[in-house]
């Protein structure tokens, strides 16, 4: 039996990232000996979370050791003129892997991942397989993927908040050393330069009781993180919608740090009866089964994996015009220009006007596209070949 291992910085938390890789390594473990390497702490542990209670899936725990301060200087000085000032070429590129990647750490994951005894390694975002990439020699045979969970003009766009323009070179000069990269849709896989795999990610949750399309309520989910998933829009838009409409109402579900933020808003436009903010729960589908419409605002996306949730409760869609979503959804949704407020309030007022029952049974044939098993035997072909 193949031993496989997933690399990932959380399997133990909340996140799309985190679920999604709970539902594949579940159902590998049908097949093989299934280990998720984590940077979570050993207490974090709860299997309960994602229902990996049901597979059988080892867990290592790692943690990084401390690199020496004067390395640490070193190593942040080529990191700088890397990124500032030398031509990024392919030896340009392997020093920073080195630097920005110092050899204490990079060593010990190294012993982790061959104490493993491993046939196939997923690194789990860019940043890991990257990493794994940086230490191919080290590996031996091991059939190394890399899978990479966010777009690429989130990765490497101007103003992006993860990786930027000024690394785009450098993750791509890596990423060739894996023996497969995955993407999550056509428009990435032809932003980047050499071959990459496409599979979608799958519905990853048994979906509820399919909504009745009668309660007036808007529904958006995520994490409340820095402009990503543009609650903040949703809040303006809803805004002005709701000068015009007083029976609908928006739910939004998620954490994180921009909370605050959302709940002056509200305050500020006195909303407190119209939108209400709810913390993540293991039982989402309630939500979806009594939401009517689903809104995805978010900025950028790697795959709107809510959006295949919320079509398989029979959700029709308002979305942004980002091209994973229109891939997903072709011309189903009610798209808004990106980052447009007044289109989005647009599009919240036509929603309330569509055929509905007409859209939900659409919604609930596209869902369909994106089934568990479908997209397992995809990465069970690419572990095999």
């Amino acid at each position: 039996m193949k031993r496989i291992g997933f690399l990932t910085d959380s399997i133990f938390s909340f996140g799309g990232v985190q679920r999604v890789t709970a539902v594949i390594a579940k159902e590998l473990a049908r097949d093989y000996d299934v280990t998720i390497v984590t940077l979570d702490k050993p207490e974090q542990e709860d299997t309960s979370l994602y229902n990996l209670q049901e597979a059988d899936i080892h867990y290592r725990f790692f943690q990084y050791p401390e690199t020496p301060r004067w390395k640490q200087l070193i190593c942040k000085t080529y990191s700088y003129l890397y990124r500032k000032i030398l031509p990024q070429t392919k030896i340009t590129s392997n020093l920073y892997a080195y630097s920005s990647y110092p050899s204490e750490k990079r060593d010990a994951l190294v012993k982790e991942l061959i104490a493993g005894e491993y046939n196939v390694i997923i690194g789990v975002h860019a940043p890991l397989s990257v990493r794994l990439a940086a230490y191919r020699s080290k590996l031996g045979n091991i059939k190394l993927i890399g899978w990479i969970h966010n777009s690429y003009e989130a990765l490497f766009g101007t103003g992006s908040l993860y990786i930027g323009p000024e690394l785009r070179k450098h993750y791509e000069y890596q990423l060739q050393k894996l023996d497969k990269t995955v993407v999550l849709c056509q428009d990435d896989a032809h932003k980047y330069h050499f071959p990459t795999e496409i599979i979608y990610n799958p519905l990853t949750l048994e979906p509820g009781k399919p909504s009745q399309g009668d309660s007036k309520r808007f529904l958006a989910v995520g994490r409340f993180s820095h402009r990503h998933k543009g609650f903040d829009l949703l809040i303006e838009a809803f805004n002005i919608f709701a000068k015009d409409n007083k029976e609908w109402v928006l739910d939004i579900v998620g954490e994180g740090v921009e909370e605050p933020l959302y709940r002056k808003m509200i305050a500020d436009y006195q909303l407190e009866e119209r939108i209400a903010l709810h913390p993540f729960t293991n039982n989402i589908q309630e939500y979806y089964s009594q939401a009517q419409v689903y809104i995805l605002s978010s900025r950028w996306e790697g795959f709107g994996l809510v959006l295949v949730e919320a079509m398989a409760h029979g959700l029709p869609i308002v979305s942004s015009d980002l091209p994973t979503s229109k891939e997903i959804m072709g011309d189903f949704a009610i798209y808004f220009k990106n980052g447009n407020i007044n289109d989005l309030a647009r599009s919240l007022k036509d929603a309330t006007e569509i055929d509905w029952e007409r859209k939900s049974k659409e919604a609930l044939t596209i869902a369909k596209r994106f089934d568990i098993t479908t997209i397992s035997n995809q990465w069970r072909k690419l572990i095999d070949e």
